[in-house]
């Protein structure tokens, strides 16, 4: 009984308590009570891209809306060829078929919150990876109408998972926030990542944890991480997301460089 209460103890205070907090916080935010009123028009997050020539490749995430914008954000790919005028969004919804392509702004805000560009690649680089993320959209294998579940997922998350799984030249990882990433068919997964170097274990997707240079330390209770980021100092906060502990540094526009 005393090793099930100090387990108790422990996820109430690393997962509970936090998340509570977030939904609190929520509470206080202005926005929109419904899809209907909110705004969805662009931010200009990538203005300044638009004048650029060079391929160009964004993993995006905002905080999405009603109750589940205090524990989660939704994210997208953007995409952008050589010398193309415009980008290519790709999301996956919870209405009609899940698996958009431009339904709505490169940068578009979602449900009002203005997006943050989570990883960034350009240049040659971006170039050699644009058909691999496509082909990895191409498979995906929740796909079909019906095939969305806001939680544990398949859901937003759980696809650009799919992709940054599928293309781990990406060395990209999703925002801890972003309920659904982990989400795995079947009731257990285990997986070794050579390229992040990273061990990935997981019980549904409801429990689990990541280790390794590009995850830190993180644990999953479900949905929700916590955990720490040692290599670029953070901490994960379930619910908050990220927290850097010192400033970052903003991707410039060399090629083949990322965020």
């Amino acid at each position: 009984m005393r090793r099930i209460k100090q387990i108790f103890i422990f996820l109430l205070l690393t997962f509970v308590f936090p998340a509570l907090a977030s939904a609190a916080w929520w509470q206080f935010q202005d926005r929109p009570r419904s899809w209907r009123t909110a705004d969805w028009s662009s931010s200009g997050v990538l203005s300044a891209e638009r004048r650029r020539t060079e391929p160009a490749i964004f993993v995006m995430a905002a905080r999405t809306g009603g109750l589940k914008g205090a524990f989660s954000v939704h994210s997208w790919i953007v995409v952008k060829k050589r010398g193309a005028n415009n980008f290519d969004r790709y999301d996956k919804v919870g209405w009609g078929p899940p698996v958009r392509r431009n339904a709505y702004p490169a940068d578009g805000r979602w449900y009002s919150n203005i997006p943050e560009i989570v990883h960034a690649v350009r240049g040659d680089a971006a170039e050699a990876l644009i058909p691999q993320i496509e082909a990895a959209i191409r498979a995906y294998p929740y796909s079909a109408n019906g095939s969305y579940r806001i939680w544990p997922g398949p859901n937003s998350n759980s696809f650009v998972a799919h992709v940054l799984r599928s293309v781990p030249e990406l060395d990209a990882s999703m925002p801890p926030n972003a309920i659904g990433r982990d989400f795995v068919p079947g009731l257990a997964s285990f997986a070794w990542s050579a390229e992040g170097r990273d061990i990935h274990a997981s019980l549904g997707g409801l429990i689990g944890f990541a280790a390794g240079a590009r995850s830190g330390l993180e644990l999953h209770f479900l949905g929700l991480v916590a955990g720490l980021d040692v290599l670029k100092p953070a901490l994960k906060i379930p619910g908050f997301g990220r927290v850097d502990l010192l400033q970052r540094a903003v991707a410039g526009p060399a090629d083949g460089q990322t965020d």
